[in-house]
């Protein structure tokens, strides 16, 4: 483990061993990372990716942990977040550059202030530019795939970003073809002209809209599963008569049956049990196989 900690530091990367990840989660469960790395731009998180790949190490990026379940036994290999130039964000006429750590509501802050609409709706999404690029992020009738025009991409190894059409990232509902291997490290968005006053009142709307229908007092993931076509998932675990179902420190949300709600004393497992029991219970009463939207981290096997 030493040498890959020292490869990892000559690299570039700040390096902590060992790295509880709860805290860099918004459900605030699961266990350690082997090592966490900080890395502020894009030739040194080439470098990280290649160090990890030589020592057969997995890899994950963090971003900003808000919809992701860290199991219990924590992450076997790097962590990764993204940092320094990785956050900075960039207005210049209708295009947007934000890095991969920007946070959504940033930037649809900074959109407002530009004068620019259609991105409203990333106040609501407690994201990172990076995860919502990869699993086109949405809300409010619409999402990622709506702005982007292209997306910058590392892989093991590289010593700058490839820079992807967005015809060519594959976006769709909550998805999208960006490589396993690759981190989207910045992204270009087009946006519309727009009353920067008209942009700013809107977002209150949607920031009052998230206060009365989610539950933003707790520690959740956002949204638990994806909507099946022509449905909301939300209605058929409600339906279901889940709200308030509980497992462990890990609850259904009785303000939005679509989140989960996790107490102090939670564990990851607690998480993963109901989930299951969810969906095997939608599935039992609907016939509908609820999918997860949330990522559940889970170490390569073999």
């Amino acid at each position: 483990m030493g040498d890959v900690l020292a490869a990892l530091r000559a690299a570039g990367a700040d390096v902590a061993p060992d790295a509880p990840l709860a805290p860099l989660t918004t459900l605030r469960v699961g266990g350690p990372a082997r090592v966490l790395v900080g890395v502020g731009d894009e030739a040194v998180l080439g470098r990280v990716l290649a160090v990890a790949a030589a020592a057969a190490w997995p890899w994950v990026v963090i971003g900003r942990g808000s919809n992701l379940l860290v199991p219990d036994a924590g992450w076997p290999g790097v962590a990764i977040r993204l940092d320094g130039a990785l956050r900075a964000i960039a207005v210049a006429g209708e295009e947007v550059r934000a890095g991969g750590a920007a946070a959504l509501p940033t930037v649809a802050i900074r959109a407002a202030e530009a004068g620019l609409g259609g991105f409203a709706w990333g106040v609501a999404v407690p994201g990172s530019v990076g995860g919502a690029v990869r699993m086109n992020a949405g809300a409010h009738g619409a999402d990622m795939a709506d702005a982007v025009v292209s997306a910058r991409l590392v892989r093991p190894g590289a010593t700058s970003a490839e820079v992807v059409p967005a015809a060519a990232l594959g976006l769709r509902y909550r998805g999208s073809d960006v490589a396993p291997d690759a981190v989207v490290t910045g992204a270009v968005l087009r946006l519309a002209p727009a009353d920067a006053g008209t942009v700013r009142a809107e977002m209150d709307d949607i920031r009052a809209w998230r206060r009365a229908h989610q539950p933003l007092h707790a520690a959740t993931c956002g949204s638990v599963f994806t909507n099946p076509p022509g449905d909301s998932a939300g209605r058929l675990v409600e339906a279901a008569g889940l709200k308030g179902h509980r497992v462990g420190g890990a609850a259904v949300s009785a303000t939005h049956a679509n989140f989960v709600e996790t107490t102090p004393g939670a564990r990851a497992d607690d998480v993963l049990r109901l989930v299951e029991e969810v969906r095997a219970e939608v599935a039992r009463t609907t016939g509908v196989e609820l999918a997860t939207e949330v990522v559940i981290l889970r170490p390569p096997s073999g």
